[in-house]
């Protein structure tokens, strides 16, 4: 197996809104608050769309060889230059198959802009057969390859009145679902500081949607129940070598 799930976490913008709406004299909250607002006058809600969110952190459940590995790109103070170039250099040195929950709608269209913005090479990822004809039937881009598995999409049909929440369904499946904090409170504990608490917990989102992943190939039939259960038990193992005190906590809610 190579596989890669995966997830991110962001925040506003606030350098890109305060060139785009000439707000030089605002402070980052204030920057903040008016690219919310301007949202709000558009739609329902305030959530930016993906060209104006900037990653915080991409974190990662590596299964590859003999080893399943849980980590968060880069470090707490790496630049978001430096996290997008280190996931797309993980793609062209592994060429796994991602995982994602909502990854189709949300996490690659945010790390397409990103990246074109910081211009990061992302060769093997783009791909889709010019130089290696087998990206043409199964490549990243493609929504009905799997080469990128989004669950959330698969496991609705690719029918957007039948998505699911992460964490419903990993609750649902008796994993611990969200842990530590949800998507609407990472700008402040952002600007609090909580970088750390922000990399945890999307640990743990890219666990949930890693596990999810092994009962969907379960149903699926590639794996059959003694694998499966071998591949859960591979995980517990590396968690349990951890000495971090969220994945000890993840582990013990893992019914």
């Amino acid at each position: 197996m190579n596989i890669l799930s995966f997830d991110i976490e962001t925040i506003p913008d606030v350098e890109g809104g305060r060139r785009l709406y000439d707000l030089r004299d605002l402070d980052d909250a204030e920057v903040a608050e008016v690219m919310f607002t301007k949202r709000r006058e558009q739609t329902d809600s305030d959530f930016l769309p993906v060209h104006l969110h900037r990653v915080a952190a991409i974190s990662t459940v590596l299964r590859q060889g003999d080893q399943c590995k849980v980590w968060s790109l880069g470090d707490s103070d790496s630049s978001e230059h430096e996290l997008i170039d280190r996931f797309f250099d993980g793609i062209e040195r592994y060429t796994p198959t991602l995982v994602t929950w909502n990854g189709s709608g949300f996490d690659l269209p945010v790390l397409h802009h990103r990246a074109l913005i910081h211009g990061s090479a992302a060769g093997r990822y783009w791909e889709s057969g010019d130089d290696d004809r087998e990206f043409k039937w199964n490549n990243y881009l493609n929504r009905f390859h799997s080469r990128h598995t989004d669950l959330m999409d698969v496991l609705a049909g690719y029918q957007p009145r039948a998505f699911a929440p992460l964490d419903q369904m990993a609750v649902l499946c008796g994993l611990p679902g969200k842990m530590g904090m949800d998507g609407s409170r990472v700008w402040n504990a952002y600007r609090e500081g909580g970088i750390g608490d922000i990399r945890n917990y999307c640990e743990t989102d890219a666990l949930n949607t890693y596990l999810l992943y092994l009962r969907w190939l379960l149903i699926k039939q590639e794996l059959d129940e003694t694998r499966y259960r071998q591949e859960c038990q591979l995980l517990r193992d590396s968690l349990s070598a951890e000495d971090k005190p969220h994945l000890k906590e993840f582990l013990a809610a893992w019914k």
